[in-house]
């Protein structure tokens, strides 16, 4: 989706066009045209290097822009940097709090950088301690906390100033399950208590399908899918069928069936036949009756519903997965990402 080039409409958070990053002879972000609105939680997936961060930066002002322009709550990201930093919160991937500071102390400050008063300051961090379980460890140094407690207080430290949205670069990595599902919890709770618009990146795929409303795939500095999980899975990837037969020699006449009712061609192993087909678990009913009116033994079947994985794949020729470990960083020489 383009920007409105007439300026944005009210329920527009993030509007781009064409924005553009190069480093050198490096195009990392190309021509990247979307739309935010108000209250979406937008998951922006690619593998390192696909130019998610460089993209964030961007939004976030912390990066200028090569080309091309983008509004961020209405301002424009070059032109009115500190109106658009007063209205966002931004997660980076490293802790964001000093490591000498006490908690509470660390988001007081964080709140006095905000223009607040000291009182004001001290009543929203106060309100953040509690909202987001941080009060057994509030009056610890930084520098003392868990992985997951410190993941909480940049969290808090994101929200200090009340943003309308919400930017967060991988806030799970590196947590144990139980941390990102706390950590989870408490950004779906910010939702619907405030509304905050969510726009994060994350290498974890199942929490982008769980809870984003809409899903950005980036690859090589372009954004090559943006519609909601379901959709993508639906239309790129189908559902996984696998069929096991009695004998080999059955096999072959339970290919036809199978390719004939689920309009895809099964590859066949021995006794098995795999093929991807869309709406495959209210199809594959179909397919068994078929299958015993001709005789043919089944003994299991299985429905895999796809995952985003599978839509990367589907897109690139790779999964997301394989893409990660291909490309290690982001932008060349540990530039900024």
């Amino acid at each position: 989706m383009g920007v409105n080039r007439g300026g944005m409409a009210p329920d527009t958070v993030i509007s781009t066009d064409k924005l553009t990053k190069r480093f050198g002879d490096l195009d990392a972000v190309r021509d990247l045209d979307i739309e935010v609105r108000r209250g979406e939680l937008v998951a922006f997936l690619g593998p390192n290097g696909a130019g998610k961060t460089t993209s964030l930066r961007m939004l976030t002002t912390l990066l200028p822009p090569t080309s091309g322009s983008a509004r961020v709550v209405g301002h424009d990201i070059t032109t009115e940097q500190a109106a658009v930093r007063a209205s966002i919160g931004y997660v980076g991937q490293g802790s964001s709090g000093s490591p000498a500071q006490r908690v509470r102390d660390e988001l007081v400050v964080q709140g006095r950088f905000f223009g607040m008063s000291r009182a004001a300051a001290g009543a929203r961090a106060d309100e953040l301690v509690d909202s987001l379980g941080i009060t057994p460890f509030a009056d610890k140094q930084v520098q003392h906390l868990s992985g997951g407690q410190k993941r909480r207080v940049d969290i808090a430290i994101g929200l200090m100033n009340a943003p309308t949205l919400l930017f967060l670069d991988e806030p799970s990595t590196g947590l144990d399950p139980q941390s990102r599902a706390n950590l989870w919890q408490h950004i779906t709770a910010l939702r619907a208590e405030h509304g905050t618009t969510v726009f994060l990146t994350t290498h974890y795929l199942e929490e982008a399908d769980r809870y984003a409303e809409r899903v950005m795939v980036m690859d090589a500095g372009r954004v090559i899918a943006d519609d909601t999980a379901p959709a993508l899975k639906a239309s790129l990837a189908g559902d996984t069928v696998t069929i096991e037969v009695g004998e080999p020699h059955e096999a072959a006449r339970a290919a036809v069936v199978v390719e004939e009712v689920l309009e895809a061609r099964p590859t066949v192993t021995g006794t098995e036949l795999t093929a991807a087909a869309a709406d495959g678990a209210r199809r594959l009913p179909v397919v068994l009756r078929r299958l015993a009116d001709d005789g043919v033994l089944v003994t299991s079947a299985t429905c895999i519903p796809p995952t985003l994985d599978d839509v990367f794949l589907a897109l690139t020729g790779r999964t997301l997965r394989e893409a990660h470990a291909e490309t290690p960083t982001d932008t060349p020489q540990g530039g900024p990402r």
